[in-house]
């Protein structure tokens, strides 16, 4: 095993774990805030499982994913957006849960919980069929069009798994003010795939005709 490799994704998934604790925990003025020990375990969990698979089977995609920085300034923006996003959103949540605004049913909780781990599933499965997932919004050497699985249903099934899980985190946190600011996500990704498609069709060879064959981007028959 990498030790230097393994050392820089648990160092990100702590960072993270204490970011996200700090953004839920601080505004509820509470530990006792439940939602955010679920979102918490829901959210870190699988992502450490499937940091050792990674770390076992390619190392070198895993590596490609934590180093990963966004080059043009277009994508800068939509990264420090998504952020603004998220940070606004967790801690309404927080204080949703401090000073009771807006009780969701439990029920609603736990359902949103099963769909983000539905989407978590999803997104497993994008990255076994795409060796060439990235981050960062390029072309890689050597890079071939895959247009197979998931992908011969959809263009990118990366942001439709992130449509779920973005969309059901508000809801496991108990926050329907928090989904509303999460809805901002919409127009950020359709910016984001904008430019990823114009990158795609300039740098790789047969993106123009795939996206003749297949028609969606993001959601089936919709979108």
């Amino acid at each position: 095993m990498n030790s230097k490799l393994f050392m820089q994704a648990i160092t990100k998934v702590l960072s993270g774990i204490i970011l996200v604790g700090l953004l839920l925990f601080l505004p509820a003025g509470s530990f006792s805030y439940w939602n955010g020990w679920l979102l918490i375990g829901i959210l870190f969990i699988p992502m450490i499982v499937a940091g050792f698979f990674m770390m076992k089977k390619s190392p070198e995609l895993l590596q490609k994913r934590l180093n990963a920085k966004e080059e043009q300034s277009e994508q800068k923006a939509v990264v420090v957006l998504s952020g603004v996003m998220f940070i606004a959103s967790f801690i309404v949540a927080g204080l949703n849960f401090r000073f009771g605004w807006i009780v969701l049913p439990n029920w609603i909780v736990y359902a949103a919980a099963v769909v983000f781990l539905l989407g978590y599933i999803l997104y497993a499965e994008v990255l076994r069929e795409n060796a060439y997932l990235s981050r960062t919004v390029e072309v890689q050497e050597n890079q071939k069009v895959i247009d197979n699985g998931l992908y011969g249903i959809v263009r990118h099934p990366m942001y439709m798994s992130t449509f779920l899980l973005f969309l059901s985190m508000p809801l496991v946190l108990g926050s329907v003010i928090s989904f509303v600011i999460m809805l901002v996500y919409i127009p950020i990704i359709s910016k984001r795939i904008r430019n990823e498609e114009q990158v795609l069709e300039n740098g790789l060879e047969g993106y123009s005709d795939y996206k003749k064959r297949v028609k969606y981007k993001v959601i089936p028959w919709v979108w």
